[in-house]
């Protein structure tokens, strides 16, 4: 089962790449019908786990271990729980999401959704894979698409921006290859298996695991991103296709958070102890930092890439208050409610760039009576973006909030709650420039309303974005028992 999440994109892949360049309707409907495949089979996963297997803790669907590279004892295993099994989920449904918005992509097309489902393959991979050498595949095979992603079908400085990621992104792989060395060579005999690291990463001296925690920081650090290492997001995001920088928002981003309650969380309490307040500092910068450079920006999609450092922020205040399942469930929200909401909101952005080809806040004004189903839509997930009750934005903000009062400095979440006032400031400050006020229709009188493929990319974002804000019990069920073994772990 979870072997098709990652090899159907890589069939699909395959397929796209045999088919003629000219037949462009067949590429995009080829590409995004393979794409269905593994979403209904994470729906289905998701769905399965929260019916039969929530209640345990413990790993389900597991495929292998089985030798991949038995001199190196290098395994093939795949597993998921309650927090990668949501993260399925999202990805399989923000990657077909993606693929429906690319259909205007009229350069090079094959490629580009040859490279997506690429892209696809590698994201699946990385949240099912148990094995640390598979886990880096998986890592690094990102990298490639998405680099070639921006760097082709990107904006005026797409060049600067896909070097930028990739090097960023690249530095930090290496210090996570580093960190893996270190676990290969301490564990008697050599393994790379995730579970058996886990069972003996405490086993470590200190000194191994104040190394091997930093260094694991770092490459995660980079990908989230945490202040300061967040410099290569904004240009990256406002360089990017739009189907583009709703993956890099919606998942990417989101692989970091992951990949510490999966790896170094639970894996160094040790090192946790002593870090867990300076993580935790970290994220409160980043919101207020993110909150205060998205109320100077001119650029649409610029200020939704600085929301996201400010929201990713929350995470690491939750993940400084590790003894808290409160905070870590906060922590799991926010990756689903930002990946749902950031997505519509960059979709949304690239509705209108298409029509008006401008992005500058100020060009704009009174767009509500021209358009009033897309100022709707993004008034709404606006709305969700600022944590308004009713919506995912709230409920997760609020868990974070709450687990971290409870597990780390209260003086540190009394400053974060700015945030909420600075996000709400930016926010509706955008609105009410945008799609209020005198309407200039000599210039924008030309403008039409979001259409019927555009609405069905961000419809299924709307409903789950209110769903979960009104009913989120079934989403704590699903993640309740892993995240509670996990603090169990954090805390030995």
């Amino acid at each position: 089962m979870l072997s098709l999440l990652v090899f159907v994109p890589l069939a699909g892949m395959l397929i796209v790449m045999l088919l003629p360049k000219d037949n462009k309707a067949a590429i995009r409907w080829t590409a995004f019908g393979v794409s269905l495949v593994p979403m209904v089979l994470s729906f289905w996963v998701t769905w399965d786990y929260f019916v039969n297997k929530a209640a345990s803790h413990m790993l389900a669907y597991v495929e292998g271990p089985f030798d991949w590279i038995p001199s190196l004892n290098i395994q093939y295993y795949l597993g998921v729980d309650g927090i990668s099994v949501p993260m399925l989920a999202l990805t399989g449904l923000l990657s077909s999401i993606s693929l429906l918005a690319s259909f205007n992509i009229e350069k090079r097309v094959k490629e580009y959704f040859a490279f997506f489902l690429l892209l696809e393959a590698g994201m699946m991979g990385v949240f099912v894979a148990l094995d640390f050498f598979l886990f880096y595949v998986f890592w690094e095979v990102m990298l490639v698409p998405m680099y070639f992603l921006i760097g082709i079908w990107g904006g005026p400085r797409k060049e600067y921006a896909a070097i930028k990621f990739f090097l960023y992104t690249l530095f930090g792989s290496i210090f996570m290859l580093v960190a893996i060395l270190i676990l290969y060579f301490s564990s008697t005999p050599h393994t790379l298996n995730m579970v058996t690291l886990l069972e003996t990463g405490p086993v470590l001296g200190h000194g191994l695991q104040m190394v091997c925690f930093a260094f694991f920081f770092i490459a995660f650090a980079i990908k989230v991103p945490v202040w300061p290492f967040h410099t290569w997001l904004p240009d990256a995001h406002v360089e990017a296709p739009t189907a583009v920088s709703v993956i890099l928002a919606g998942v990417l981003l989101k692989m970091g958070t992951y990949a510490m309650l999966r790896i170094s969380w639970p894996m160094f309490p040790s090192a946790l102890a002593t870090f867990g307040i300076w993580i935790a500092v970290l994220g409160a910068i980043g919101i207020i930092y993110g909150a205060l450079v998205s109320m100077a920006q001119k650029d649409l999609k610029k200020l939704v890439a600085y929301s996201s450092v400010s929201h990713m922020g929350y995470c690491m205040l939750a993940l400084g208050a590790y003894t808290s399942v409160t905070a870590l469930a906060g922590v799991m929200f926010q990756m689903i409610s930002h990946g749902l909401i950031t997505g519509a909101l960059f979709l949304l952005v690239g509705v209108l760039y298409d029509r008006a080809h401008t992005r500058e806040i100020a060009a704009f004004g009174g767009l509500g009576v021209k358009v009033p189903v897309y100022t709707g839509l993004m008034v709404l997930f606006g709305m969700a973006s600022l944590g308004l009750p009713g919506m995912s934005g709230f409920v997760s903000e609020f868990m974070v909030f709450v687990g971290a009062f409870m597990g780390t400095n209260k003086i540190l979440v009394g400053i974060s709650v700015l945030g909420v006032v600075l996000g709400a400031t930016y926010i509706l400050r955008m609105v009410q420039r945008v799609f209020l006020g005198e309407f200039d229709l000599a210039r924008w009188g030309g403008l039409t309303d979001i259409n019927l493929r555009e609405l069905i990319c961000v419809a299924p974002l709307a409903v789950l974005t209110i769903a979960i804000g009104v009913y989120p019990k079934p989403v704590e069920v699903l993640m309740g028992a892993t995240l509670q073994n996990l603090v169990n772990l954090m805390v030995r």
